[in-house]
């Protein structure tokens, strides 16, 4: 058994320093104070030093890793372990190829296929449950 690990980050990748501001103050505010959620990205890590995740590419795979909460676009807020995965690390990479060919950098959508909707797809191939708020 495998543990697999979510990270976490607050989505603070605009030009503008005031947005990026107000972005992790509504996070403060919804989902540390309130418990209601907030703008989050967030990436899985199992087997290995990679986090997975999901984002708009205008050709190819939107999939793509980097290392565990090291995602510069993002501001890094926590890692959830999920659970243990009962998956091979060969049926995690098989499971990878999969969501690699299926997530379309194209069908990207910010409101209806975002990387957190890829976190729970992926997830829920590996056994463990899904994103906290779901």
């Amino acid at each position: 058994m495998q543990a697999v690990v979510a990270h976490v980050y607050d989505v603070t990748n605009s030009p503008s320093a005031k947005t990026n501001n107000t972005v992790t103050r509504i996070n403060c505010i919804f989902k540390d104070c309130i418990g209601l959620g907030g703008i989050f990205h967030s990436a899985i890590q199992v087997y290995g030093t990679h986090e997975w995740s999901f984002g708009y590419r205008e050709r190819g795979s939107g999939v793509f890793h980097c290392s565990p909460g090291q995602n510069q676009c993002y501001t890094y807020r926590q890692s959830i372990v999920l659970g243990e995965t009962h998956c091979s690390q060969s049926e995690v990479n098989k499971i990878l190829r999969e969501l690699i060919r299926a997530w379309t950098g194209d069908s990207y959508d910010p409101l209806a296929k975002n990387c957190n909707h890829f976190s729970d797809a992926f997830c829920e191939k590996l056994g463990v449950r899904k994103l906290p708020g779901k």
